[in-house]
């Protein structure tokens, strides 16, 4: 099994900076994709930015240079730095884990954390 625990979550005013982090842990071979996605009250969940195994980032047009992704394959560990938080990026934040493989050459899997509140006042 595997687990995505994270933190960071919070209320800050609008113009402020969040940083939101996630720690894989359990029978982990390797990760293909590291990523965040949040949902809205009413609304479908979104991605919001993706990091590869090999380091390239997928970003939402929403976001494209207020947030950044980082990512310690290493440590199983994803982070994601927001600024410039507008009152539109209040959700709530799951950090996903995506072609997890817990062997060599096993089937992969997809994970979620249990989400983080993240709400930006006007």
């Amino acid at each position: 099994q595997v687990q995505l625990v994270e933190s960071g979550g919070g209320l800050v005013q609008a113009g402020g900076s969040l940083r939101l982090s996630c720690s894989a842990s359990g029978s982990i071979f390797s990760i293909g994709a590291m990523g965040w996605y949040r949902q809205a009250p009413g609304k479908q969940r979104e991605l919001v930015a993706a990091v590869m195994e090999g380091g390239s980032t997928n970003y939402a047009d929403s976001v494209k240079g207020r947030f950044t992704i980082s990512r310690d394959s290493a440590k199983n560990t994803v982070s994601l730095q927001m600024n410039s938080l507008k009152p539109e990026d209040t959700a709530v934040y799951y950090c996903n884990a995506d072609g997890v493989r817990t062997r060599a050459g096993s089937a992969t899997f997809r994970y979620w954390g249990q989400g983080t509140q993240v709400t930006v006042s006007s």
